[in-house]
């Protein structure tokens, strides 16, 4: 093969890479565009079916009223049933000082009312009995969307009685477990409802609402810690009293067999 030919050959194989680049480059223009028209129909079909979900819920929200209504009744029966629930509550509790529990026995009733449409917010209402702690008979803490479409949330003032505002405590507390707990600034249960910093991520309000509010039986029941550390603190005594007990029992067995061997000894003397 001569140069001549070696390089309109070479020349050949760069025209035709070059034109191979056009093309994939025009192929890979023409599927992105194809897959920006797929995936507009995806987002569409998003859209369609988080309406018809809401939908759904309005429908199912509306048919469960009539049940947490009766469920509200069967509760009042049940005495410290909300501080019981709150108590047991890993999250809700590590909010909960010696004070607060006690205020929370007077906690007769919570209600959570979702709005209409659902996305828009929802209500927490807390029912309370006459208590030492404060006037009101019902404090409430609402989320919502404000005007410009962004979280925020207002609540019930407590009217606090004298002596008796439990938001302005020691800033050194100590839980009914006995653990001591510091914080920065004096901190309460109550002082969520004073709290508006961040209403688009209120973590006891959406515990309240998505954890407990729809089955707080199940954390009525749970079994307290303590007592099931005692029970099983009495199990192993016992079973050490057993081991004791088998223990005495062998030794007083080698004791006896002891004594026979000796008493047959003697029987053998006495023959002689």
């Amino acid at each position: 093969m001569s140069a001549s030919t070696a390089k309109v050959s070479k020349k050949e194989l760069n025209s035709n890479h070059d034109g191979a680049d056009e093309t994939s480059e025009k192929e890979q223009q023409e599927a992105i565009e194809h897959i920006d028209e797929v995936q507009n129909e995806i987002d569409r079909l998003n859209e369609q079916a988080s309406e018809e979900i809401l939908k759904v819920e309005q429908k199912y929200n509306k048919l469960r009223q009539p049940f947490f209504q009766k469920r509200s009744e069967l509760i009042a029966k049940i005495p410290n049933f909300w501080v019981t629930t709150f108590v047991n509550h890993p999250q809700v509790s590590a909010l909960l000082g010696e004070e607060d529990e006690e205020a929370l026995h007077y906690l007769s009733r919570v209600e959570v009312t979702e709005f209409e449409d659902i996305k828009s917010g929802y209500r927490i209402d807390f029912y309370f009995d006459e208590n030492p702690y404060f006037e009101n008979k019902v404090l409430s803490k609402e989320f919502h969307l404000n005007e410009s479409g962004d979280p925020s949330s207002k609540s019930t003032e407590i009217k606090w009685k004298s002596g008796k505002d439990l938001t302005k405590r020691s800033s050194q507390t100590q839980n009914k477990a006995g653990r001591k707990r510091q914080h920065e600034e004096p901190e309460s249960f109550f002082t969520w409802f004073t709290d508006h910093a961040d209403a688009g991520a209120d973590e006891l309000g959406e515990v309240i609402k998505d954890d407990i509010w729809p089955n707080p039986l199940q954390y009525y029941l749970v079994p307290d810690m303590d007592d099931e550390e005692g029970e099983g603190e009495d199990d192993e005594e016992d079973e050490e009293g057993l081991e004791d007990i088998d223990e005495e029992g062998d030794e007083d067995g080698e004791d006896d067999e002891e004594d026979d061997g000796e008493d047959g000894e003697d029987d053998e003397g006495e023959d002689d």
